[in-house]
């Protein structure tokens, strides 16, 4: 049966990510490896989505307001002018954005740099496009970026960067000094820069977002993805975006709808109210995630976790196994699925170097504090019952 499928589907194999998942569900184990809230979204955004829906917003649509409000807050935030009826086209979700984003500026053989480790959904995106992914190590334990090494990896065949940040998985933040250093390549290079900025509200230590768009000769550049998901808790309902120069988001748009034809009318309705979200609500979100970030890195450390690097943005920690555990990522995982029920995500997902790459590509896991308080207690409670064995976790019951 497999000559029915195409070369892309038969590339595409099940990662060790999806079947932990699997695994976990199986066990009833509590889900620290996936990166969506379990506690409500705001009430007012829920109740504009129902207004929606009773308003008959059910149909095909494009709301132009939510493009409006876009362009206002680049402004506010960064600087930025875009104009709402030529630069901005809403997704199916940040996901189809930065796909579609792809699709229309990526060409078979062009080179696209990612920095490592990263999300694993851009080089699918890429690789179904017929680019090539060149891969940048960023430097542990803080994933530093070396300039020198970004400059080695770039050729005349480099099309696009890839910059994610706040980083996903690591929680880094780009420095100005890093960011600037792409923004060189970029321009000196006439490639694009790629931008997923997903995490952009969710922001500790005082750190703040800086679009690298706003750097010079970069606005003319830059494709900006980004969505309502992590900020306002609602992953489920799939409205994101793509800002660009005219001529690729008229392309990005083009693509979205051969795709998807348009992102959920109700959903982009109430995307408005989300957007127009008071300076308190920013703020509140910011202290409840670093609360959070808090309590699940003190579990992590009392049971040996080595977290060398406090996340300074989005809502992951990435951490390095116990010096105990003498085995890989994935397979310490598998074990903390079975003896505590906890499911979390082998680092090793998220690194595509050379395997030669370094120890350290085995021996990080990724947990996600977008959880509410009870369960990152239950989660703590669960692993202070494990007793470490070099030759294994031993479990006295949970």
């Amino acid at each position: 049966m497999e000559r029915m499928l195409s070369r892309v589907a038969l590339s595409l194999k099940p990662s060790p990510i999806q079947e932990l998942s699997h695994l976990a569900q199986r066990c009833g184990a509590i889900n620290l490896a996936e990166g969506f809230p379990d506690f409500p979204a705001p009430v007012e955004i829920k109740n504009a989505a129902v207004s929606a829906i009773n308003d008959d917003f059910n149909q095909y649509r494009h709301v132009l307001g939510i493009c409006d409000k876009l362009s206002k807050m680049m402004k506010e935030n960064h600087g930025l002018d875009f104009d709402p009826l030529t630069d901005v086209a809403i997704c199916c979700g940040q996901t189809e954005a930065f796909a579609a984003a792809v699709f229309a500026t990526i060409s078979p053989g062009d080179e696209v740099v990612l920095f490592d480790p990263c999300y694993e959904t851009y080089e699918t995106c890429i690789a179904m496009a017929g680019g090539i992914p060149v891969y940048v190590p960023l430097d542990p334990p803080r994933w530093d970026l070396d300039e020198d090494k970004l400059m080695q990896c770039i050729t005349p065949r480099t099309k696009a960067i890839v910059l994610n940040s706040p980083h996903n998985p690591t929680g880094k933040v780009f420095s100005t000094d890093e960011l600037r250093a792409i923004a060189k390549v970029c321009c000196s290079m006439d490639c694009l820069a790629i931008t997923d900025e997903v995490y952009e509200f969710i922001l500790f230590e005082d750190n703040k977002h800086s679009s690298i768009a706003s750097f010079p000769g970069m606005q003319e550049r830059t494709i900006i993805t980004s969505s309502l998901s992590k900020t306002f808790s609602v992953t489920g309902w799939r409205i994101g975006w793509a800002i660009a120069p005219s001529l690729i988001a008229s392309a990005i748009r083009n693509i979205h709808v051969k795709l998807t034809d348009s992102a959920p009318a109700p959903f982009q309705e109430a995307a408005l109210t989300a957007l127009s979200s008071q300076p308190q609500y920013f703020d509140s979100l910011i202290k409840d995630y670093e609360a959070r970030r808090d309590q699940l890195i003190k579990a992590l450390v009392e049971f040996g976790f080595e977290v060398n690097f406090k996340p300074l943005g989005s809502f992951f920690v990435f951490a390095e196994l116990p010096t105990w555990w003498a085995s890989s990522d994935v397979d310490f995982v598998e074990a903390l699925i079975k003896k505590a029920g906890i499911a979390a995500v082998p680092g090793c997902g998220f690194f595509h170097g050379p395997a030669d790459g370094g120890q350290h590509q085995r021996r990080y896991v990724r947990f996600a504090f977008c959880k509410s308080a009870a369960t990152l207690i239950a989660a703590a409670e669960r692993m202070s019952k494990l007793v470490m064995a070099k030759d294994g976790i031993l479990s006295r019951g949970y």
